[in-house]
């Protein structure tokens, strides 16, 4: 049987040797399987293309596809699932936080016939700043209970899946892609290995506080609904408010004559609706980008470069 390794990359020439050789050490333990090592280049700007390129000069499985420019680690992973031919595929981090040592555990469960893909998932957070464990916790809790996507805590994108799991995800040639949770949309039976927490093996992370904000933003949009709905309550809500409010300005009124009285607090709650308003029209904002973005039907990724023929290129 042939297994796929999908390794996005984005300025990583200081992780690369690690990673391969780590490679070369599980392959070389499972022999009776076929391997291909497929590295995306995510439009790096360091040697990493450069490194890649010396790689596959030395070895026929090292296949890369550099971008021409940078499309995101979700475009390069979507990159390798439309360009892997393994009966098993993996996605990976090339910094050794997805430890490949897990990679014989992971076939043989499959290989048992009782699951469709073996995912990861960190028991630990060591070494990572508390407030970003906080809103990381935070994320999953809201996100499943908001949505049909089933993320477990602490699930990393590394995991080995059956050929049928992969065509699924394909399959689903949305433009804005949030891979955590089309692998809990698509169903199939999943097993979650867990695993402690592994630091970097070289270089820094690409991933800031605010860039996992919006990434996370974009999950909550992309697989659910509830914000909109919150958006129509919310103004629900403050209508009737505003009904009542109205009651008891006329009231005042007719009763002490006082027009003048109350006008700080009438600029507070003129302040507050207003707020509300553009918090709500910056929701369906939002939605309306999404959909904006799906209909001009842009291609996910397009590869400048690679050193297979039959790549599929343009996706």
């Amino acid at each position: 049987m042939k297994i796929s390794l999908i390794i996005p990359c984005y300025n990583e020439e200081a992780a690369l040797p690690f990673i391969y050789e780590e490679l070369t050490k599980v392959s070389s333990q499972m022999a009776d399987y076929e391997f291909e090592y497929l590295f995306v280049n995510d439009g790096s700007r360091d040697r990493t293309l450069a490194i890649l390129k010396e790689l596959s000069a030395k070895d026929e499985r090292v296949n890369y596809y550099s971008f021409s420019r940078n499309f995101g680690k979700e475009s390069a992973m979507f990159a390798g699932f439309c360009n892997a031919s393994g009966d098993y595929v993996a996605v990976m981090d090339a910094d050794l936080q997805d430890p490949p040592s897990l990679l014989p555990q992971m076939v043989e469960i499959l290989q048992k016939g009782e699951y469709d893909s073996v995912a990861t998932r960190r028991v630990s957070r060591d070494g990572e700043p508390k407030i970003r464990s906080f809103f990381a916790r935070t994320f999953y809790k809201v996100i499943n209970k908001i949505s049909d996507a089933d993320i477990v805590d602490g699930a990393r994108d590394f995991r080995l899946m059956k050929r049928e799991m992969v065509d699924a995800i394909i399959a689903m040639n949305e433009y804005n892609r949030f891979s955590k949770g089309i692998f809990g949309w698509i169903g199939f039976r999943t097993y979650w290995l867990p695993y402690k927490n592994v630091e970097r093996v070289a270089g820094e992370t690409k991933w800031s506080f605010w860039g996992l904000l919006k990434y996370a933003i974009d999950g909550i949009i992309n697989f659910s609904q509830v914000p909109l709905s919150l958006a129509s309550y919310g103004g629900v809500f403050l209508t009737f408010i505003s009904f009542l409010a109205i009651i008891f300005v006329v009231v005042r009124r007719l009763i002490f004559g006082d027009p003048v009285s109350g006008w700080a607090s009438l600029v507070c709650i003129i302040t507050f609706i207003g707020g509300v308003q553009l918090f709500c029209m910056g929701i369906i904002g939002q939605y309306l980008s999404k959909t904006y973005l799906e209909t001009k039907r842009r291609p996910h990724f397009i590869i400048s470069e690679t050193n297979r023929k039959d790549a599929d290129k343009i996706h």
